[in-house]
């Protein structure tokens, strides 16, 4: 084995390794780091380092690590805080290239741990070095070359094809413990700590062409980049899983807004699109993230959501099929010629639909030729296998006839054994290569599902981001004149103007701050028409009663101008109205949202959903990070639960939906090309059949506050 260039190779191929504070105490970190190195076979030289000893662990040990009279390429520092920076600067002399700082004590204890951690940062990159941690538990590599445990976890790896980060030290403990328990392998193992240095899209790097990690696992705490981890993780999905559990899913309260997109959208809601725009699997706890993971390691990807599930109990299969349907999956239809080999092997009672309820007789020998006629059947993409041992059958017979079939087909076969806990124990030793196991259905169509989302993400197309002409210029005047103002809302009209010189579709309209002005500009447009109050105090106009709809002459709205004025006299806004807006009475169609919050972490939300007055009570609604591709911009589109009301229904004719992508997709470039622009709202949008009839009838744009000088 030798170094690469890569410069984390230091750290997860490393040739020598220095445990400084290596301990002959039993049961102190410093020993069972030196403890794991060597009873794990490390393909290098151990180095313990320790001024108050000559031997640890049967090994010669040294006063300091500048000492030791070999190269160091790894230094595992397990020191009091106190005198971390004068370690790392010895390191610096000795030429070491990585570091693992398990030493604890930094900024996750206060202003001072934070201050100390800063000196570290700076030292450690003035150096030229890498770092894992501080406040971490280790790292593994279980490659054959390698063999590197520099843990202090009381479990041994299995070796596998998962790379795992997390950046919970405690909880890597249990994880280790867990994906021994079923039978779950990494290539890599990281805690990752406090991520001074070397962050979780350092490791996506490293091991985004790794040849021995296949899948990837994340338990995340907070992003430090995310703008970073979008680029890497979009790439890295294309051939590889990625599977997170993001801590921090519910929030306390909700954050103040002054639009309807920012009162939906929270930072769960930003991670959520974040991930979901990479084609990261998001799950929501840590058991769920090795169901999901078993899975994964050892099943081709489905091709399909049509599932067929195989059991020997009418009772699971009921829950299988439940669990699947709620999981989106599909029921498969077997064709005739399945059906016909089905009823002519399997008893009269047996059920040959599916499910295919084989009843309790069913032994290997059943398994096996039912699961092969299944999987052989091209209406399949995957099976789940359920089994509930008699006294009479072993299921470990069950798995074996199970494998012998499932290696001979290209598809996904998940097992639901409800069998005692021996067995699960004693299955991963008899047959250490088998396929998934769970104890309950919902695990495996849960499973299933996301290893669907996965490989339809990997099948979609390419789709890049798509630039309009637009007219920047006279956006940029109207934020600049807004600027000097030292207001940060615009008003309705200049709102409008930002979207039409941006190319969205807008209802034709017209600003009058007279009575008189009012009626001229209802004989330039036309009636029917639409009169709206004016006013920065007014922010949610329809809800005040600022707006009166559908007027026909100019007698209605003369009684429409009388109800407003009352209305804002009882509201004490008669003298702080900026004016009307006289608008053109647009009928049909179905009202929808397009909008944009500013998420501090994230950046800016793009969000589309049904609109109207009722748009915070359905909160029918779905966001992205911006930009988004044209792809992107229809998926917003199909994934509200209202899109079939888009589609038309009732023998109504559909929405037309070019006309919304495109829309979304220039609001993308609008928001992309005005960083000062923090809040955006189209609601309602007016989606109709006819592309030239869809247009914006209101609109709201918020900027970053600046005040005036």
């Amino acid at each position: 084995m030798t170094l690469s260039n890569h410069p984390l190779d230091p750290i997860f191929k490393p040739q020598s390794i220095a445990i400084i504070g290596a301990s002959r105490k039993k049961g102190s970190i410093g020993r069972e780091i030196l403890h794991n190195l060597m009873e794990y076979e490390f393909n290098g030289k151990i180095f313990p380092v320790n001024p108050s000893a000559d031997v640890i662990h049967s090994i010669k040990c040294f006063p300091s690590v500048t000492a030791i009279p070999d190269a160091v390429d790894l230094a595992v520092i397990v020191v009091p805080r106190s005198q971390v920076l004068e370690i790392v600067d010895e390191c610096g002399k000795k030429g070491i290239r990585g570091l693992v700082v398990i030493t604890a004590g930094f900024k996750e204890v206060g202003a001072e741990g934070q201050a100390i951690e800063l000196q570290l940062k700076e030292k450690i990159r003035g150096l030229g070095m890498r770092m894992v941690g501080p406040n971490c538990m280790g790292l593994i590599n279980t490659d054959l070359t390698v063999r590197e445990n520099c843990t202090f976890a009381p479990t041994e790896p299995l070796m596998g094809n998962v790379g795992f980060m997390s950046q919970s030290g405690a909880l890597g403990v249990a994880i280790l413990n867990i994906a021994r328990k079923v039978n779950l392998g990494f290539s890599y193992f990281v805690s990752m700590g406090n991520k001074t240095d070397i962050s979780g899209n350092d490791l996506l790097e490293y091991w985004e062409h790794d040849p021995r990690t296949e899948i990837i696992l994340m338990y995340l705490e907070s992003f430090g980049n995310p703008r970073k981890f979008t680029q890497i993780a979009r790439r890295i999905t294309r051939h590889k899983p990625i599977l997170v559990v993001k801590s921090g899913r519910t929030t306390q309260g909700a954050r103040a807004a002054s639009s309807h997109t920012g009162a939906m959208a929270g930072m769960d809601i930003a991670i959520d699109a974040l991930l979901e725009q990479c084609g990261v699997l998001r799950v929501n706890t840590v058991e769920e993230l090795f169901d999901v993971a078993i899975g994964f390691s050892n099943n081709p990807f489905p091709r399909g959501n049509r599932v067929a599930i195989l059991t020997n109990a009418g009772g699971p299969a009921i829950m299988a099929t439940d669990a699947c349907v709620s999981s989106k999956l599909v029921m498969a239809e077997f064709s005739a010629a399945t059906r016909k080999a089905l009823k002519g092997f399997l008893p009269e009672e047996a059920s040959v639909l599916n499910p295919v309820d084989m009843i309790a007789s069913a032994n290997k020998d059943s398994y096996a030729y039912c699961l092969d006629l299944i999987l052989r059947d091209e209406g399949v993409d995957a099976v789940i296998v359920t089994f509930v041992p008699p006294i009479m059958i072993n299921p470990i017979d069950i798995v074996r006839a199970v494998e012998q079939v499932r290696k001979k087909y290209a598809k996904a076969v998940m097992g639901v054994f409800m069998a005692r806990d021996e067995f699960f124990e004693e299955i991963n030793r008899v047959v250490p290569d088998h396929l998934p196991l769970y104890l309950f259905p919902e695990s495996a169509a849960r499973t299933l599902s996301a290893m669907v989302r996965y490989s339809n993400w990997r099948s979609r197309p390419h789709s890049g981001v798509r630039r309009f002409e637009v007219n920047s210029d006279r956006v940029r005047e109207i934020l600049q004149a807004a600027e000097r103002s030292g207001t940060d809302q615009l008003t309705i009209v200049e709102s409008m103007e930002v979207l039409q010189a941006y190319g969205i579709p807008i209802a034709r309209y017209a600003m009058a701050r007279t009575r008189d002005e009012v009626f001229a500009a209802a004989r330039g447009i036309g009636f029917p028409l639409v009169l709206k109050v004016v006013s920065a105090e007014l922010t949610h106009k329809t809800e005040a009663g600022g707006v009166a709809v559908d007027l026909r002459t100019e007698e209605e709205l003369g009684s429409a101008l009388d109800r407003l004025d009352e209305r804002l006299q009882s509201l004490g806004l008669g003298e702080r109205i900026n004016g009307f807006l006289v608008q053109e009475m647009v009928r049909g169609g179905k009202e929808v949202i397009l909008g944009m919050t500013l998420d501090p972490h994230y950046g800016p939300l793009l969000m589309f959903g049904l609109g109207g007055v009722f748009v915070e009570t359905i909160k029918d609604v779905v966001f992205r990070i911006t930009p988004i591709t044209e792809l992107e911009s229809r998926e917003m589109i199909r994934q509200i639960r209202g899109y079939a009301l888009l589609e038309g229904v009732r023998g109504e004719p559909s929405v037309d939906f070019g006309i919304l992508a495109e829309s979304l997709q220039r609001l993308s470039q609008l928001i992309t090309d005005f960083d000062e622009i923090v809040e955006v709202d189209v609601n309602p949008f007016l989606a109709s059949a006819i592309p030239q009839n869809s247009r914006a009838l209101d609109a709201r744009i918020r900027l970053a506050v600046n005040p005036k000088c």
